[in-house]
């Protein structure tokens, strides 16, 4: 389905199974929905919604964006659909969505599961986008390595100009005020072989968060729910389903 943000058209997907809880994925800025295939196949037992973001995709990027504007996005589609029992996945830039919605919007999130997450201050991410490609996928077998070649974020140089303002205005706030006021059960993963955000970054964003617990996996990069995606499907799952904390 569409939603209309800004004159633009935003495809969601949404699989509504009539469950009782809700799973939302954030992805990365840049990436597709169809990079969490894996999580969308495994956990059946819930409502499923993702989106592609302006400009990737299904979705259209008609106007130069904020970070806000991303969370009004997500704000208008749990409203518009009336999600409720929300728990959230989100990757990279999704993090900054989810603190901001959590902890500004005050949107109601049994859990939240955190990847290798944007929003600290970090001096050197224009740089590093420049050469993401996913050289740190290359260890990925043959079907992984054509999802993310076909999905996978774009070069920051070669983005339209209104789309590299968008992105400048995205990674110039510092987000550790959000992160501080989450205060839900946090799961955190995250891949110490990361060069995009830093296990430093993690490091900081899971003292921020006071109910969180972070992982690390020593051989995975930034997309490490993709390089481990069966791994990383039992350890969501097993966190989510846990009600004993």
């Amino acid at each position: 389905m569409y939603i209309i943000y800004k004159d633009s058209k935003i495809f969601i997907d949404k699989i509504n199974r009539n469950k009782n809880k809700s799973l939302i994925i954030l992805p990365g800025w840049g990436d597709n929905r169809e990079t969490f295939k894996y999580i969308k196949d495994y956990f059946k037992e819930y409502n499923y919604y993702s989106l592609d973001y302006p400009g990737f995709g299904k979705s259209e990027f008609k106007k130069e964006l904020n970070i806000y504007d991303y969370v009004n996005i997500i704000k208008k589609i749990i409203i518009k659909e009336n999600i409720k029992n929300i728990n959230i996945i989100a990757h990279s830039f999704g993090g900054r969505i989810a603190s901001i919605l959590i902890s500004k919007e005050k949107i109601k999130v049994d859990k939240l599961v955190l990847i290798d997450v944007a929003g600290i201050k970090n001096k050197n991410i224009l740089l590093k986008l420049k050469i993401l490609k996913y050289k740190i996928l290359k260890k990925l077998v043959k079907d992984k390595n054509k999802l993310i070649n076909k999905y996978g974020s774009s070069d920051y140089n070669n983005l339209p100009n209104y789309m590299k303002k968008t992105f400048t205005n995205i990674v110039k706030e510092d987000l550790s005020k959000y992160y501080k006021k989450i205060n839900i059960e946090t799961l955190i993963l995250w891949g110490l072989k990361d060069n995009i955000t830093s296990i430093k970054e993690g490091n900081k964003i899971h003292k921020y968060i006071k109910k969180s617990s972070l992982i690390t996996f020593n051989d995975l990069n930034h997309f490490s729910y993709l390089e481990r995606p069966y791994l990383f499907n039992i350890i969501i799952s097993k966190y989510l389903e846990d009600n004993t904390k």
